[in-house]
């Protein structure tokens, strides 16, 4: 595709800076100040080696996606690769089942977000949920451009709020209170792996809207390497702090697990407002970029047909797929409707997530197989033995972990098994019209 836009091209708005915003700042802002109350119910102090045990097969993942993010940069990456290199079905339903992981996650953040400013002013909850996801909808409308500088200052802001919590914590943490993470039971430390993968989800962000990031073969894998480092060093450093703070039994009940574990290091007025307006920038941030990838998604299925062909239009002036977003935002305004768990919401994210890890994992395996003018583009690449064993390990590692999460709830499995279903039914009815139609079936 040409550097140059036209009303039919997507718009080049993003640099390096916005790939690592994009993907640390979804992964940090999303499970900072979510995902400390749930772990520390299910696992106690084990919630630090849960930690450790999600980002190893995080970093095979990331793996395969600089690797095809670098040779073959598209807009709606996690259903194009499926859709080309294992079948057009694979990538339709991976992208279904997106739909309601996107769903999860903005009403997870929006959920968040109005918890911690309802602190301040009391705020309506699902009016106030609608009204945030409005406006997060209304700026992808408009470009991402927009978006990636809303993202970069909003990502800066919160780093500098994080390194206070961190720097201040620190001489109060108490080694008791932060106990033995691997004295916990192994089967508990899984259980909550399901869970402290999403604290890097949303990672590689940037591969979504390939077409959108300039010099995207040097960008995507340098942007994915350099935030899957930044996010796995805020996280060590803050759930440590955290739970050094108050331990895990206060934090496994706690409404506000950061800001309780604030409020002993700096005190409730400078801890209220500063963990408070932290958490209400950065989950917006995070909002921010999830919907963006959201939308690009619908947009590449409605591009090649598998959705409605209209869904694929992109805004003569704004350079946007809008009305991709305009079903994006129908969709997440759905997610008022779902159960208000954390532990239930974060697995319906996780499930549909781990399914596209391993689809674009092993879309890897088979460009290092079968397509050597593909890996040969690639700016980031290994030996093509070292690619086929490095995606298919992060597809094994996607299932494992998919199944771990049935011990903390499992009805998250059963809404995705249904909607996986009625994703089927869509595929095969459209099929057939494709085919009594004498056209072939777009996927």
């Amino acid at each position: 595709m040409n550097q140059t836009s036209t009303p039919q091209s997507l718009r080049r708005h993003v640099g390096l800076l916005g790939v690592v915003t994009f993907g640390a700042g979804t992964a940090i802002g999303v499970s900072i100040f979510s995902i400390l109350q749930p772990t520390a119910q299910v696992a106690g102090s084990g919630l630090l080696a849960g930690i450790g045990v999600a980002a190893l097969p995080m970093v095979l993942f990331a793996v395969s996606y600089a690797y095809l993010g670098s040779a073959l940069p598209v807009s709606g990456a996690s259903y194009e690769w499926p859709r080309r290199f294992i079948h057009p079905a694979v990538g339709f339903l991976i992208t279904w089942l997106r739909v309601l992981a996107n769903v999860g996650a903005l009403t997870i953040l929006s959920q968040l977000l109005v918890s911690y400013a309802g602190m301040v002013i009391p705020l309506p909850a699902k009016p106030a949920m609608a009204l945030i996801i409005t406006l997060v909808f209304a700026l992808n409308y408009l470009g991402v451009g927009i978006a990636a500088r809303v993202q970069s200052l909003l990502m800066g802001l919160l780093l500098v709020v994080l390194a206070v919590f961190v720097v201040a914590g620190a001489p109060h943490v108490d080694a008791q209170l932060l106990g033995n993470p691997l004295a916990t039971p192994t089967r508990s430390i899984l259980a909550v792996v399901p869970l402290m993968i999403s604290l890097f989800l949303g990672i590689e962000s940037a591969v979504e809207i390939g077409e959108e990031v300039r010099d995207a073969q040097r960008n995507v894998p340098l942007g994915i390497a350099i935030a899957i480092v930044l996010t796995a060093l805020v996280y060590g450093l803050v759930a440590t702090t955290a739970l050094g703070l108050v331990g895990p039994a206060v934090l496994a009940h706690s409404k506000a697990p950061l800001l309780d574990a604030a409020k002993v290091a700096l005190g409730a007025r400078i801890a209220v407002p500063l963990i408070v307006g932290a958490a209400c920038f950065s989950i917006f941030k995070s909002m921010n970029a999830a919907a963006l990838t959201f939308s690009r998604s619908l947009f590449a299925m409605g591009r090649h047909g598998a959705l409605p062909r209209a869904i694929g239009a992109i805004h003569p002036r704004h350079g946007t797929p809008h009305r991709a977003v305009l079903l994006a935002y129908v969709c997440a305004m759905s997610g008022l409707l779902l159960p208000p768990s954390l532990i239930f919401l974060l697995l319906a994210v996780s499930l549909p997530t781990m399914l596209k890890y391993a689809a674009c994992s092993w879309s890897a395996t088979v460009v290092a197989r079968r397509h050597p003018d593909i890996h040969a583009r690639a700016r980031f690449k290994l030996a093509p033995r070292a690619m086929i064993a490095v995606g298919y390990g992060g597809v094994i590692c996607a299932l494992l972990i998919a199944l771990f999460g049935i011990e903390a709830d499992p009805r998250p499995y059963l809404l995705v098994g249904g909607w996986l279903l009625v994703g089927l039914a869509y595929w095969f009815v459209s099929a057939r019209r494709a085919t009594a139609g004498g056209q072939h079936h777009p996927g």
